[in-house]
């Protein structure tokens, strides 16, 4: 039907009709889609002028097909569409448009890792050392939730332990660091709290606690499958107002995390607030980013009689219901 339409004006077109056709023709050739923001379109691979604009109708770019259609028969692009990623003007004329996806297609999106466990300043150093930002961005932008969409309830002076960990893909060369942060927001929020959020509030707990004990499960336990049961042991002792003995977050301060010499120094101080083996309750803050793994560990603990618990020299986790079995285990497997 549109084909008998296009050659139905055609014909009125080259038969001149009083020079109307011909100028609803150029107008219409000329209208713009509505304003916007810019489009990323992907031209498949030999994909035709007609496909590429049966793609730019679909996204609503061109608003009348017919007239795209009747310019491709009487003018064609000089250039064939590339294939690949092509971003757009939302209100660029159809010519426009045809050229614009004749041109070279955007580079291909790189992975940018963003690895659980990691502080702050930990991801910021890394993608500085990759060339990705400029030392100290990433760390600014993420100390803020000013200027963010954040659609959940959020606590705290930094965005710390909100920023979801995982692979993220970006177009290569320099990474601005506040899109990486609202997109790591984002995953947050599609991954963990919408899903889980009817769940988050009957437990009892803030969104922010629940972050907190995920952050110390990510560092405590390598197994995500372990994770909830030393979860369990966390939230007996947290319940009963004793301290959770979690040396890592007297780590959680200092400028090299395998520091060993700091951290032993740090365990003996009893003013510093991220001392949880000599100060009851939650530390300050977060440690360090989450995985969804460790998030729903915290919302789900595996509740059970340990209060202790240790790893041998293989990594493996051994449980104990009070200090004498822990003092045990520690002896069978040399752990002090």
């Amino acid at each position: 039907m549109r084909t008998l339409m296009a050659l139905g004006v055609l014909v009125l077109l080259l038969a001149g009709a009083a020079g109307g056709a011909g100028f609803w023709y150029t107008r219409a050739l000329a209208a713009r889609g509505p304003d916007g923001p810019a489009v990323e379109i992907e031209v498949p691979k030999g994909a035709s002028a007609s496909r590429v604009g049966n793609l730019l109708v679909e996204h609503g770019l061109i608003r009348d097909p017919v007239v795209m259609e009747l310019w491709l028969r009487i003018q064609p692009p000089p250039s064939s569409p590339k294939a690949g990623r092509h971003r757009v003007a939302s209100n660029a004329t159809i010519p426009e448009l045809f050229a614009a996806v004749a041109e070279n297609p955007l580079p291909e999106d790189v992975p940018v890792t963003m690895v659980e466990g990691w502080r702050l300043r930990d991801a910021d150093a890394a993608l500085t050392e990759a060339g990705r930002i400029p030392a100290g961005t990433y760390l600014t932008a993420a100390s803020t939730a000013e200027g963010y969409a954040v659609p959940f309830p959020m606590e705290g002076d930094t965005l710390a332990g909100y920023l979801l960990p995982e692979t993220y893909l970006v177009a290569p060369g320099p990474i601005d660091p506040r899109a990486l942060v609202q997109r790591q927001l984002d995953a947050f929020d599609a991954r963990f709290y919408r899903p889980y959020r009817a769940e988050i509030e009957k437990s009892g707990l803030s969104l922010r606690q629940i972050v907190i004990l995920a952050s110390l499960l990510e560092r405590e336990e390598p197994k995500p499958e372990v994770r909830p049961r030393v979860a369990g042991v966390l939230y007996n002792r947290l319940e009963a107002g004793t301290p959770l003995g979690v040396d890592a977050t007297s780590r959680y301060t200092l400028d090299d995390w395998s520091d060993r010499r700091a951290f032993l120094k740090k365990l003996r101080d009893p003013e510093d607030p991220w001392n949880t083996r000599l100060k009851a309750g939650l530390p300050p803050g977060p440690i360090g980013a989450p995985s969804e793994a460790s998030l729903l560990a915290a919302l789900r603990p595996v509740r059970s009689k340990y209060w202790y618990y240790l790893h041998d020299k293989d990594g493996n986790i051994h449980f104990a219901p009070d200090g004498a079995q822990h003092e045990r285990n520690r002896k069978k497997y040399d752990v002090w």
